[in-house]
């Protein structure tokens, strides 16, 4: 496959490198996706402060540690106050962008969060993620009423009936998060969305159809990670695979996130906290060298992190927000590149000097 791909990256020219093992033709992908970002979005990484304000979970989702069938783990849901004291922390360190994490926690109140969102932006500069689940039409309006200005969630896989396994319906909802992502786009949120790579019963062909379905979606923002599994979770302990079955290897991830990139070019793209998991030395840089351009420190208190455990062993819950700080900046200037200033909007951000390229080019 030549590396001068037409403007959309459909299946036909995304599976070949799904299923691409030679390390030359690969680093040719990886080389590809650095150009592309650093004519897209530049060489500044933007760190967004993570806050893991709820570990409370309506779900039963079989690949996550804090679905709500596990009573393994002790329940938490941050205060206000506790928030706004790590939303000053990430003005202190300066950061633009505050994201605000939790399982989908009904005890979070509408207006609740919005009266926190808007003392977020009556009190700092930051720009508002949220990352709170499948929640209904009227808090999204009223979060993004309050000054949110982007909304994340993964739909995980394509496949319906992959996705129907291993994300339960609630009682008398059905999920439909593609229908949440087009009225998030409808209500003005900046929309991320992403993947997990190697779910049990993901074929290539699947993953190839997930990351056309970043350009069909038009996201923003694009998260994608490695299936890590959970031992308290059904998924851990399904059977088998299918022949085509994508392994959830850290190659695989670097694939997809590269993709991910020649897919959006313009989009805000992390090198993941899960990558970091699987490869502490190297994970966070190498993503970063093959099409991503931000990073995540975590702010979240450091009582509740070990009990946000979506999946296990994860990197660097013991650090403090300051270590974590101190620890990320050092990474991205030993690899040549600048921490990111302002906000880092997806749709306004822009290299200096460059015009804006397309994949084809």
């Amino acid at each position: 496959m030549q590396m001068n791909e037409p403007k959309t990256l459909d299946r036909a020219r995304i599976l070949p490198w799904l299923l691409e093992d030679y390390e030359s033709r690969l680093g040719e992908l990886w080389q590809r996706a650095d150009d592309v970002r650093r004519l897209n979005v530049g060489d500044a990484v933007h760190l967004r402060g993570l806050i893991e304000i709820s570990n409370i979970c309506a779900r039963l989702c079989w690949y996550c540690g804090i679905r709500a069938g596990n009573a393994k783990i002790t329940r938490y849901r941050m205060t206000e106050n506790e928030i706004m004291h790590c939303a000053r922390q990430a003005v202190s360190f300066g950061y633009g962008t505050v994201v605000l994490q939790s399982g989908e926690d009904y005890g979070i109140g509408t207006d609740w969060l919005a009266g926190v969102v808007s003392r977020i932006k009556a009190e700092t500069p930051l720009a508002v993620t949220l990352s709170l689940g499948e929640r209904p039409d009227a808090d999204l309006l009223a979060w993004r009423k309050a000054g949110a200005d982007r909304y994340l969630l993964r739909f995980e896989t394509s496949d319906p009936e992959l996705y129907a396994t291993i994300h339960p319906d609630l009682p008398g909802k059905r999920s439909d998060r593609f229908a949440i992502l087009r009225r998030l786009h409808e209500l003005g949120y900046e929309v991320g969305s992403g993947v997990m790579i190697g779910i049990p019963g993901q074929t290539y062909d699947t993953l190839a159809r997930d990351i056309e379905m970043f350009s069909i979606l038009e996201l923003d923002m694009i998260g994608v990670g490695p299936y890590i599994p959970h031992p308290d979770t059904p998924l851990a302990r399904q059977p088998g695979s299918p022949q085509r079955q994508v392994p959830a290897t850290e190659e695989m991830t670097y694939k997809v996130l590269a993709l991910a990139r020649l897919a959006r070019p313009r989009a805000n793209i992390p090198s993941t906290t899960a990558l970091a998991t699987i490869n502490l030395e190297q994970g966070r840089e190498l993503g970063l060298a093959r099409g991503a351009n931000v990073l995540m420190p975590n702010l979240t208190p450091v009582k509740y992190r070990a009990l946000y455990e979506i999946y296990p062993a994860k990197a660097c819950i013991r650090e403090t927000a300051g270590q974590c700080h101190c620890c990320l900046r050092q990474r991205i200037e030993s690899i040549g590149r600048t921490v990111g200033t302002g906000r880092g909007d997806a749709r306004t951000q822009e290299p200096a000097g460059r015009q804006v390229r397309t994949i084809q080019e």
